[in-house]
């Protein structure tokens, strides 16, 4: 019997960070966690609360702070050299997407040992983690939620994809507070990312009507709150509303993955810097397009939540055009994403990807079979 849902990461929503960890840890019995975190955050006032505490608490700790956006294997495997000779019974990650990912990378090393690239080649070797705390500090990624790592080859500039739900984070400690310096630039770009996480998630060939109920709460959640806590950052309970559609959507990444739009993004991110979110946001309109003629009731029900009006007519390449519609209308006039021309990059260039992205892990997801052709198309749309 194929189970529907599964969801073993426990979710605490806090407001104080320090008393939260201590809390946490003693429940547990840890007192030696490896912190893995943004450098900027040691400046943090609530981290170095959180720091002060440990010591007042007796609790021997060790941070690294060596993390970089987009993790490349080596920051992966220096970090777990530094875990593995503290001899820490636990991690506990704090930041972004970013963070997270090179927290899980660095407690699958530092228990399993060898280099986080034999775990790109072969998951199985992945077996016993110490405890993961994962704390985000933005509302997008929901790697503290997901079975999964992006980590990235030096050499190639490739992002490589870890699946394993062996390294989930055991708690995944959400604090508002955490995001209230979030740029607006970031908190538009990570509160798209996960609306995509939601939208590609309903449209792909692995959901299921439970993870369909879950992925259509997260895009009414982000459709009514992540302009709110855009134009009024200090406001807490738009943030929280945001942060929990967020974590909601990084499971949805365990139930029902991805499609092509995070194909694209990844591929594309990789080679021209785009921001993730920022990517998934400009590719997630051409996508609706190519999987309409698919799935037209799910595009439509996208489109409802975004307020479009439908009559009941529609043709399902009609019901695109006004879901098409709707999301730009949200995502650059509601919200504010900065328009793709930005970059300076045109799409001819993109389209010189086209091969690579149809052959991306996550791309076999889409419900329509991927072609040079077809991608090129959302190439040239991209945008």
């Amino acid at each position: 019997m194929k189970i529907r849902m599964q969801q073993p990461v426990k979710v605490i929503v806090e407001h104080n960070l320090r008393d939260s960890i201590i809390e946490l840890l003693k429940n547990e019995k840890l007192n030696r966690p490896f912190i893995v975190l943004d450098s900027f955050l040691l400046k943090v006032p609530a981290v170095k609360e959180m720091l002060d505490a440990l010591k007042e608490n007796g609790v021997e700790y060790k941070t690294y702070a060596g993390i970089v956006p987009d993790p490349p294997a080596s920051v992966i495997n220096k970090g777990a050299e530094e875990m593995a000779e503290f001899n820490a019974d636990s991690v506990i990650a704090i930041g972004g997407g970013s963070s997270l990912d090179s927290a899980k990378g660095i407690n699958i090393v530092a228990s399993d040992g060898g280099k986080i690239e034999d775990y790109v080649k072969d998951e199985s070797l992945i077996h016993d983690l110490k405890t993961l705390i994962s704390i985000p500090t933005t509302a997008g990624t929901g790697s503290e939620m997901s079975n999964a790592l992006v980590v990235t080859d030096e050499k190639t500039e490739e992002k490589n994809a870890i699946l394993s739900d062996k390294m989930l984070s055991d708690y995944a400690l959400l604090i508002p507070e955490l995001t209230v310096s979030l740029p607006e630039r970031q908190t538009i770009a990570s509160g798209l990312d996960a609306f995509s996480h939601a939208a590609e998630g309903y449209l792909s060939i692995l959901s299921s009507p439970v993870a369909d109920a879950i992925s259509e709460k997260i895009m009414f959640l982000l459709y009514n709150y992540l302009p709110g806590a855009v134009h009024d950052g200090k406001n807490i309970e738009m943030r929280q509303r945001v942060m929990v559609a967020a974590c909601l959507a990084g499971w949805i990444l365990n139930q029902s993955g991805t499609i092509v739009a995070h194909s694209e993004a990844h591929i594309l991110g990789s080679k021209y810097h785009f921001v993730h979110g920022e990517a998934v946001a400009y590719a997630l309109p051409a996508v609706l397009k190519l999987v309409a003629p698919v799935y037209p009731k799910k595009v439509k029900e996208i489109g409802k939540i975004l307020d479009a009006q439908f009559t009941g007519q529609e043709t399902p390449e009609e019901i695109a055009e006004i879901t098409v519609k709707a999301y730009k209308h949200f995502r650059d006039e509601v919200v504010g994403l900065h328009p793709f021309s930005d970059y300076g990059i045109s799409n001819d260039e993109l389209v010189k990807n086209a091969e690579e992205i149809v052959n991306e892990r996550f791309a076999g997801n889409t419900p329509v079979k991927l072609t040079k052709e077809n991608v090129s198309k959302l190439l040239e749309d991209f945008g």
